[in-house]
């Protein structure tokens, strides 16, 4: 791996941003470029801040963004590294999108199908829809910049999208130019092999490890508008989520 310094253009004191706001920025361009490659080992603290001509401080501060983002891990004894895996706030209600872009990278998907038609027995049930009624479906391959992250099956009440082609890369942002974006969501996680069409299409083999996230998500008025299930590798994401103690 080449230097920061030869990696990172030189931070700019005078600059409109802190200079720990630039070096973020620059390192997470740098991985989202894979300059800085997953499992690269950053050097230590001390040797940033002396390569690039800014404070320890500066350095904490930025790295300690970055592993935040989930783009960066510190190994107790070991230091900081790039991330191999992506983390998803399983508490949190965001597009895959957003998450890659809070991440630093690029998300965008291969379209596997886009139909319209009547709601299956088990999507009524789930979406609390009478027999015959008219959704969309969409099913996508979903990548991180390069890298194939989740095959992706939603369906969405029709009524809630202008139109079948009214949806780009991003299903939630379409929903959201239509004042139908949800707002709370029930998600359920559960493990399973992947089946070798999954595998194929993640770049993985039969039989891996993988993770189902099925969601349904709700307007304000408690009205269900998707059904989505996103089967995972298991060996590139990590789902987390914060908890507290009822005694707080």
């Amino acid at each position: 791996m080449a230097s920061l310094a030869e990696i990172i253009k030189a931070l700019d004191p005078a600059g409109s941003q802190p200079l720990y706001q630039q070096l973020q920025r620059a390192l997470r361009e740098a991985i989202e470029r894979r300059l800085l490659a997953p499992d690269d080992a950053l050097p230590p603290e001390r040797q940033i801040a002396a390569e690039l001509s800014v404070s320890r401080i500066t350095v904490r501060k930025a790295l300690d963004g970055l592993v935040e983002e989930g783009l960066l891990v510190r190994r107790q004894g070991s230091g900081n590294f790039v991330a191999s895996r992506i983390e998803k706030n399983f508490a949190k209600l965001t597009s895959f999108s957003e998450d890659m872009r809070s991440r630093g990278r690029v998300a965008h998907s291969k379209w596997l199908k886009r139909s319209e038609g009547e709601v299956s027995p088990e999507e009524a049930l789930t979406l609390r829809l009478s027999p015959g009624a008219a959704v969309y479906r969409f099913h996508r391959l979903r990548y991180a910049d390069d890298a194939p992250m989740s095959v992706e099956y939603a369906t969405i009440v029709a009524s809630y999208l202008p139109s079948l082609d009214s949806v780009g890369d991003s299903l939630y942002e379409a929903l959201e130019q239509a004042g139908n974006r949800p707002l709370r969501a029930l998600q359920r996680l559960r493990a399973l092999l992947l089946t070798p069409e999954h595998a194929k299409l993640l770049h993985a083999r039969a039989g891996d490890a993988g993770l189902l996230v099925e969601r349904v998500g709700f307007l304000r008025d408690g009205s269900a508008v998707e059904f989505s299930q996103s089967y995972y590798r298991g060996d590139t994401y990590d789902f987390v989520a914060e908890l507290a103690s009822s005694n707080e």
